[in-house]
């Protein structure tokens, strides 16, 4: 065997299911808002009003493609949920103006940023990167994508999630600090945005933990459910 040969099969491209068609949509990068909602903000003792946006990532290979059945992560006694609309990318940019950020929108979607909290909370309190706690395996549920094409944009409407029945979150798109168009602008200013982009706009409040068995069915309006049940 040459320099020239694979030694491994890496697989196929993530990608997500779109809404109406049979081919799929490829993640590139997978881009997360933090603190997006002031409520979700001040439950985790944030002052919503004195901080400019901030993201961390995910790999693209996070990404559980129309939901179904999650796997409890290893390293955690504290998994958490939170709901969130996700904008996929359908353009390649960089120092968008936010007047012309929803042209490179190629739908939206419901997804789920799951966060192992305990090692989150614990890397941030040692001021260490917080990759643990977010960006593991299957920690980006996301359900098939609506294309802007036949569904239009999202800037409103109720956000929910329910676990085994039980309404643990619910808010208004609306409630976002930062739109669509404002966050799609301020990333744009420090990464080249490239289709295959995902970014999940942020969480309302009450965020809370979840164990092997529950099952969380989330939704935004106009963009139907998401249900993920951990086994």
């Amino acid at each position: 065997m040459n320099g020239n040969e694979l030694l491994f099969n890496i697989g196929p491209v993530p990608s997500v299911p779109i809404v109406g068609r049979k081919d799929r949509f490829p993640v590139h990068r997978i881009y997360c808002v933090g603190r997006n909602y002031a409520a979700h903000a001040r439950e985790m003792g944030k002052d919503p009003e004195k901080e400019p946006p901030f993201f961390f990532l995910k790999p693209a290979d996070a990404v559980l493609p129309g939901g179904g059945n999650m796997h409890y992560p290893p390293g955690t006694e504290n998994l958490h949920h939170e709901i969130e609309m996700v904008v996929a990318i359908q353009g390649e940019g960089r120092n968008i103006p936010a007047a012309k950020a929803l042209d490179y929108v190629y739908g939206y979607a419901v997804g789920l940023d799951m966060t192992r909290r305990d090692l989150q909370f614990k890397a941030r309190d040692m001021g260490r990167p917080w990759d643990f706690g977010k960006a593991f395996d299957e920690s980006a549920p996301v359900a098939a994508i609506h294309p802007v094409a036949s569904h239009g944009h999202h800037s409103m409407g109720k956000i929910s999630l329910k676990v085994n029945g039980e309404m643990r979150q619910a808010a208004d798109l609306q409630e976002m600090i930062w739109n669509v168009q404002d966050t799609i602008a301020y990333l744009s200013d420090y990464y080249l945005l490239k289709p295959g982009d995902l970014i999940f706009t942020g969480t309302p409040a009450g965020v809370g933990a979840v164990k092997k068995g529950d099952q969380m069915i989330g939704s935004v309006e106009g963009l139907g459910e998401l249900s993920v049940t951990l086994v």
